[in-house]
C-alpha cells in the first residue's frame, strides 16, 4: 500500500495529497507531527530510528514522529503512531508548530509543517522493531550535552526543534499551575 501525505502551504492550509516518497523526492511541503514524551522524573523518551528507514536510519530522535493520513485529525494520527511505533498510549497536547526543510545525502528532502505534541507517561515502550532500533530516557542536560558533542547522532528536525524551541519543550506545569523549567 502506498502511503500518502497531505500537502500544505506555509499556513498549514491543505492543498492536496501526494505519495509520501514522491513528496520527499520533490521536496514538497507537507503536514507532519512530532511527539515528545516525558516521564515523572522529567526525562525525555528518545528513539533510535530503524537502520532501514528511508532516511535518517539509525539516528536518535524524539519519541515519535510521522505524517497524518489524508482526512485524519493530526492529534489522532500522533496517538496512532505513538501506539504503532512505541506501543504506548497517553494523553498528549499540541504545544506549537513550525516549518523546516532539510536535504539528505540520499537526495530526499524533508519539508514539513510539523505539529509538536507533548505527553507524559511512565510506561515502558514496547517498540516496533520495524520502526525503532532502541529507546532511552534522558534528562535535558544529558541530551543537550550529547547533542552538542555528537550532533551527527541526531535527526535534523530533532536538532532544530531542540535548538529553536527548547523553551517550549522543556517546560513543566507544577501542581499549583505555575510553569517551571526541567
Amino acid at each position: 500500500m502506498i502511503e500518502h501525505v497531505v500537502l500544505v502551504d506555509e499556513n498549514d492550509k491543505e492543498l492536496g495529497v501526494m505519495p509520501k516518497l514522491e513528496a520527499h523526492i520533490y521536496g514538497m511541503l507537507h503536514r507532519a507531527f512530532s511527539v515528545f514524551i516525558f516521564d515523572d522524573k522529567g526525562r525525555m523518551l528518545l528513539q533510535r530510528r530503524n537502520l532501514d528507514k528511508y532516511h535518517s536510519g539509525g539516528l536518535w530522535t524524539n519519541s515519535c514522529c510521522s505524517h497524518p493520513r489524508p482526512s485524519e485529525d493530526i492529534k489522532d494520527a500522533a496517538l496512532r503512531r505513538l501506539q504503532e511505533e512505541m506501543g504506548m498510549a497517553c494523553e498528549i497536547e499540541e504545544v506549537f508548530s513550525f516549518v523546516y526543510k532539510a536535504k539528505f545525502d540520499n537526495g530526499l528532502t524533508e519539508y514539513e509543517f510539523d505539529h509538536v505534541f507533548i505527553g507524559h507517561s511512565n510506561a515502558l515502550p514496547h517498540i516496533n522493531k520495524e520502526e525503532v532500533e532502541e529507546f532511552k530516557y534522558v534528562t535535558s542536560e544529558e541530551l543537550l550535552h550529547d547533542m552538542l558533542g555528537h550532533p551527527k547522532k541526531y535527526t535534523e528536525w530533532f536538532k532544530l526543534c531542540i535548538r529553536d524551541y527548547q523553551d517550549k519543550i522543556f517546560v513543566k506545569k507544577t501542581r499549583n499551575g505555575h510553569t517551571s523549567f526541567k
